[in-house]
């Protein structure tokens, strides 16, 4: 299935069970961001807060990224990934009892413990790259990447045939979450990680965190994961109030975001190879400039066509630039230092994430009189972003390129 060298065996294995818990534990995450809003659009009582569930799984992914950093590094991955998994199901839980109780503080609260799960599913990258060799590395992130192909068809489909399958709406694509998390879960089981062994006093202590922040190669690409994330939570966020407001159908939202969710894991079959050829710089580039064109592209009309395309746009460039900005990221702290800087890399991107999200809601519905205003007011918010990271690459470059700077 996946092609390595005889060193990385044990990398193979592992790749594999990451991309089925991609496939499967990933497709709650297309779930939560088609229903998420809609849900919330139902139980607010301001429409300025229709997003703010999915804000809340941003928020609680960013507060749980340093204690599942820290859970790996002492017990191990799996048992983040199960405290993950369990979090997950407990959220679908609470979501469902506060969809069937009207209660959107209680739905909020399932939202917030699904973050803990998304938190989680963050450092199945990460986990790819543990016990692959250098050369290896880029493509063991892809890959497992790659399992969101899966995860884009299933979750939409999820929510096609159970958003209406009781009285009270999205009530059964919540029960269906919780039966991805426990079926899922299963699966770390096979995973072949050894536990990070704990330091001794002799061994070296790695650098502080604001050492780690200090380092050029490091911030830019904290900053361009950021970017590119927070980027597509934006838009994607608002796509289905979009679309729906726009006078199309849920059906249709859904189809759109299964676009999008492919757009997104699609390349992960070859943007491991092209950052190997080509450099990590020029991908991480590449993604900033195609997030720019998805944005042009949705201010140019709210027909189906525009949507469907800025959306495609919109994956492909958060592939290129995350994917790029993870590889540059692993392959620029030690073993020793993983837990602290994976930790802390991913507070930072969910926390540009959670602001996004938290935005997307009051650009939407809060700009302006209409769908269409509130849609132009979110695009036009990826101009100040794309320009601070594309500004922070070019510096790493010419910084790079000046042998007495480097």
């Amino acid at each position: 299935m996946i092609a390595a060298t005889p060193d990385d065996s044990r990398a193979r294995r592992n790749v594999t069970v990451l991309v089925a818990a991609q496939a499967i534990l990933g497709a709650q995450m297309p779930i939560m961001f088609i229903v998420g809003g809609l849900a919330g659009q139902s139980l607010a009582s301001n429409a300025c807060l229709a997003t703010l569930p999915i804000s809340l799984i941003v928020l609680g992914s960013m507060l749980a990224a340093t204690p599942i950093s820290a859970i790996m590094q002492r017990w191990g991955r799996r048992a983040g990934f199960l405290v993950g998994s369990t979090a997950g199901a407990a959220g679908g839980i609470i979501g469902a009892y506060g969809l069937f109780l009207g209660s959107f503080p209680i739905f909020l609260a399932g939202s917030f413990l699904t973050g803990i799960y998304m938190s989680a599913h963050g450092f199945y990258r990460f986990a790819a790259a543990d016990t692959a060799s250098d050369a290896f590395r880029p493509k063991a992130i892809s890959y497992v990447m790659a399992g969101g192909l899966a995860a884009a068809i299933i979750g939409p489909q999820i929510v096609k045939l159970t958003s209406q399958a009781y009285v009270i709406p999205f009530l059964g694509t919540y029960l269906a979450v919780i039966a991805i998390n426990v079926i899922g879960s299963a699966l770390f089981f096979f995973l072949d990680i050894p536990t990070p062994p704990k330091p001794t006093e002799d061994e070296p202590k790695g650098r502080t965190r604001l050492e780690l922040l200090k380092t050029p190669r490091i911030a830019v690409a904290i900053i361009c994961a950021m970017v590119s994330y927070a980027l597509m939570n934006l838009v994607m966020t608002s796509t289905p109030l979009a679309v729906v407001g726009c006078g199309f159908t849920e059906g249709d939202a859904a189809d759109i975001v299964t676009s999008h969710v492919l757009a997104m894991y699609i390349p992960s079959f070859f943007t491991g190879h092209l950052i190997a050829r080509f450099g990590v710089e020029k991908i991480v580039a590449l993604g900033l400039a195609i997030l720019g064109g998805a944005g042009v592209v949705a201010l140019q009309g709210v027909d189906l066509g525009n949507f469907f395309i800025a959306l495609i746009l919109l994956g492909i460039g958060w592939n290129f630039g995350f994917i790029g900005a993870t590889s540059m990221l692993a392959a620029s702290h030690e073993v020793h230092e993983r837990g602290r800087m994976q930790g802390l890399n991913d507070l930072l991107v969910f926390g540009g994430v959670t602001f996004a999200s938290l935005a997307s809601g009051g650009l939407m519905n809060c700009s302006g009189g209409s769908a269409v205003e509130g849609w132009t007011a979110v695009n036009l918010a990826m101009i100040p972003l794309l320009t601070l990271a594309g500004g922070a690459l070019l510096w790493l470059v010419l910084r790079s390129s000046d042998p007495q700077a480097a």
